[in-house]
Order: C-alpha cells, then structure tokens, then sequence
C-alpha cells in the first residue's frame, strides 16, 4: 500500500494466476485465430490468380479462383466466431473471480479500510473498473494476439512478391509507433482520473440516498444538488477529457496508414507500368496492406483499451492488497467452554487518542456485567472489542481461557452474539434477517427456530400483525419498521445461535420500560 498508484498499476503480472485456470481456453481461441488468419492471408493469392486469368481471358480460372474465395470466407467464419468467443469468455470468467476475490478481501478488511474508502468508491471499482478490466483481457487481448498473428503473415506475403514495395508499405510506421505510445501514456493518465472521479461521483450517490430522509428533515436538497452537481461536472469532464484523446487517436492513425497506402499505389503503378508486377500481383499486395489497416487503425483503440484497463486494475489492486486489521491464526481450534469472559489490562486507541486504559474484569460462565459511562467514554468499542470486530493485542481479552486471538474467527464470531446500538438490517424479510446467522436458513426446523427468539425478544407479536407476517420485506436498512422493532429483530438474530457469550451494545435504547423488562428477564432464562 506504500507503493504509488501509478507504479502500481503497471504490474500486470499479478494478473497472470487468474489466466492459468483458462489455459485450454486460450490455446483454442490463439489456435483458432491462428487459423483464421490463414485462411485470411490465402484469399489475395486466389484474388491475383482470378485477375490475372481475367486479363489472360480465361473465365474459367476466374471462376474456379472466386469458389476457392468463397470456400475460404466460409471457412474463415467457422473458425472466427469460436476464437472470439473463447477469448472473450476467459475475460469474462476472470472478471468473475477477481470480483469474488474482492468480496473475500473486503469481508476480512476492518474498520481503517472503510474510513478511507467510501462505499460508493468501493462499489465504482467492483463494478466499473472490473468492467474495465474485462474489456483489457477479452477485447485487448483478443486484438493484440490478432496483431502479433496478422502482421508476420502479412509481412510474410508481402516480402515474397515485392520487397521493395514492402519498405514503401512500412515507411510510415515508425511515426505510427510514436503516435501510439504517445497516446497511450496520455490515455493512461486521463483513465486513472476519469475512473476517480466516477468513483467520487459514485460515492456522492449512494451517500444522499443512504441520508435521503434528514436531507428532507432539514431542507437540504439544494445544497446536496450543489454537491451531486460539482461532482457530476468533474466526472463529465473526466470523461470528455478520455473521449477527446482517443476522437484524435483514431483519425490520426487512419492519416498515417494510407500514407503507406498511397505509397504503395504510386510505386507499384509503376512497377506495373513496367512490367515487373501483374494488376493481379498489385491487387493482392493492396489486399494484404487492407488485411493490416484495422490492426494498424486499431491499434490507437486498443492502446486506449489496454491503458484504461491497466488504470481500472490498479485500483483494484489497492483493495485486493489491502493489509486486514484482524488476521485469524492458520490452524486455530476453538475451546470448549461455556462462556467465561477474562479481560486483563485492556488499552485500545483510535490513532492517537486513548479511549480504553487498563480495563479489567472476570465475568464467569452463566453471569452477568452491566458496564455504564458516560458518552465517549468507550463502552461500544469495548463491545467490539470482544468479538475481534477491532483490533487488540494478544493477552488481554480472553474467552473460555483461551485468547481471542488465538481462536479461529469465525468460531469466535459464533461463541459471541452482538447486539449493536445501531443496528443493520437488509433489504429483506423479517425472517431473512432473523435467521441471518443460521447455517442452513432453509433447514425444515428453521422457521422455529427464529419464532422462538423473535418471541425471547418480543418481537413476534408484532411480526405477526406485519402484512406479510414474518414474509414482509423490511425496506433498505429496515426503513418499514420502528426503531426499537429493529432493535428487537437485531436482538433475536443475535440470540438465533444460542451464543456463550451476548454483547448488548444498549440495544434496547429505542424500547419502552415495560418491554425491555421482559427481554431483561429473557435474558435471565
């Protein structure tokens, strides 16, 4: 993470492993392209032979030449069609498992990541720039193996009937190899900044629409569409700034290819003139240059392809090679044990301001600790603390004797149920979010399961008087429910495993006295 972006984003080679499981795929699709190029550069030697007869008078010949054209495009699309598709499929599948690769990391990536990545930025490069770069591997890739087939073959037939009109052909490629690697440094660099601010620009949306109600509560939709407008002008010129790049790539190559072409023309009438090419040798010279002009008109085009997908990634890399705060140990077994909780000279600290300083206490098995403070004082972070949701060092919080840092996190996450102040709920029904941390949510005993705790926290009269009962879909972040109704749900799910220990992170703060009486006396059973 110390390395700079764009230094970063040029080590490519970290994407070789995501390659090796579509090494079939990519021998077929380079062999079949390889046939296709054949096939290709056989067609101009038929189309010399029929207008060579054509001037010799023989019909016949001419004939024969043209089925032998067509025998060779109908072959050429048999064997075109696949090749695309086995190249264009690796991207696809790869783009795949780098985006499962992302989720794995951001599920083990705490609380130091997210403050400096918004989640909007965050979705922009899951989304956006995996696009990116699937369009580098299946369409640059696909392009540039053609180019590296193409061109030797060409050269090849070309050298063959006329050297010198071959070195008429290449003069202008030299300039042409400039121009790209001009343009795409320049396409790059505006890449990388085009991407930014889309992933700004994302991060600005899904920000206002999370806090949509309290910008109506306090009147503030003209301000925030200040806010959205500034960073939608900073995407859109992000983009312009991309698309002028590439508007000048395109024609500038094009320019430079038919100067060969007109080169190739003006001598090779010549050497016609004098008898030392047939039309039919000329013709098929000018059809072998026409087989280079989309590699050579397209090169500019898959630079910038290439260059934006080298951008897209290196911002990918930067989550997959984000360091996580909290690291499970390999082989860690969880003990056996019913619950006793151990914390020992505990100090914890948000930078540079200490919000824990030697906290202690022994809360055995089957009991219970109320800890009270004022706001700020740390109460939630020491909530967090114990099921490892934060970072602590080794020897100060221990479970069933055991150090939490030597337990297997997500047996740790199982032994310990959280009940957090501000509880999350998804945008699914109330039984989804009950039942979230059940093994097998579908099993035939799971819907009484979570009756049960929704009524230990009595919840389930509620639920039931729902329109859809336990099926009613609760809204994003359980928008159709009350506060302490989410709180309730919030409960139940922590206590669906039947947890060692419970953590309640005053989660009845929205919950009527009489109510969180008998949830405290649930507690107790």
């Amino acid at each position: 993470m110390n390395q700079p972006p764009s230094e970063r984003t040029t080590k490519l080679s970290s994407l070789f492993p995501y390659f090796r499981p579509y090494r079939a795929h990519i021998a077929q699709g380079i062999t079949l392209l390889l046939i296709t190029n054949v096939l290709e550069k056989l067609v101009p030697r038929f189309l010399k032979l029929a207008v060579d007869a054509l001037g010799a008078g023989s019909l016949k010949a001419v004939f024969e030449n043209a089925l032998w054209v067509m025998g060779l495009a109908l072959a050429m699309t048999v064997t075109r069609i696949p090749s695309r598709t086995r190249i264009f499929n690796v991207g696809r599948n790869i783009e795949f498992d780098l985006r499962n690769d992302l989720l794995k990391r951001l599920h083990a990536l705490g609380p130091s990541f997210f403050q400096r990545m918004p989640t909007g930025e965050t979705m922009s490069r899951a989304i956006n720039d995996l696009s990116q770069v699937r369009a580098m591997i299946g369409f640059g890739f696909l392009n540039l193996i053609n180019s590296l087939v193409a061109y030797p073959l060409a050269l090849f037939f070309m050298v063959t009937m006329s050297p010198e009109l071959t070195l008429w052909a290449l003069a202008p490629y030299p300039l042409l190899v400039w121009i790209s690697r001009w343009a795409g440094k320049a396409v790059f660099v505006r890449s990388r900044k085009q991407q930014e601010a889309l992933g700004s620009l994302s991060a600005c949306v899904q920000e206002m629409l999370s806090g949509i109600r309290l910008v109506r509560a306090f009147n503030n939709q003209a301000e925030q569409r200040d806010r959205f407008s500034q960073a939608n002008v900073a995407a859109l010129e992000a983009n312009v700034r991309v698309g002028v790049i590439r508007a000048l790539i395109w024609p500038t190559l094009v320019g430079v290819g038919m100067l060969g072409t007109l080169a190739v023309l003006y001598r090779g009438s010549s050497m016609v003139i004098e008898k030392e090419l047939t039309v039919g040798e000329l013709i098929a010279f000018l059809a072998y240059g026409e087989s280079l002009r989309w590699p050579t008109m397209g090169l500019g085009y898959i630079m910038a392809v290439v260059q934006r997908g080298r951008a897209s990634y290196g911002r990918i890399r930067e989550i997959l090679d984000a360091e996580p705060d909290i690291v499970a140990l390999k082989d860690a077994v969880a003990p056996e044990g019913r619950g006793h909780v151990v914390v020992s000279d505990l100090h914890f600290a948000y930078d540079d301001h200490e919000v824990l300083q030697s906290v202690g206490f022994d809360v055995p098995a089957q009991s219970s600790l109320a800890i009270v403070g004022e706001t700020g004082s740390g109460k939630s972070t020491l909530a967090s603390l114990l099921p490892r949701l934060l970072p602590s060092e080794p020897g100060h919080i221990f479970i069933d004797g055991e150090d939490i840092t030597r337990w297997p996190l997500r047996a740790l996450r199982k032994a310990v149920g959280f009940a957090q102040q501000e509880p999350f709920l998804f945008s699914d029904t109330v039984a989804r979010n009950v039942g979230y941390a059940l093994d097998d949510p579908y099993a035939p005993d799971a819907m009484d399961k979570i009756r049960l705790v929704a009524r230990e926290a009595c919840v389930l009269e509620e639920i039931d008087e729902l329109p859809a009962g336990f099926d009613t879909v609760v809204g994003e972040r359980g928008v159709q429910l009350s506060g302490g109704q989410k709180q309730r749900i919030a409960l139940a799910r922590a206590l669906l495993n039947q947890p060692r220990v419970l953590v309640m992170d005053d989660p009845l703060s929205a919950v009527d006295a009489k109510t969180e009486t008998q949830i405290l006396n649930a507690m107790e059973r």
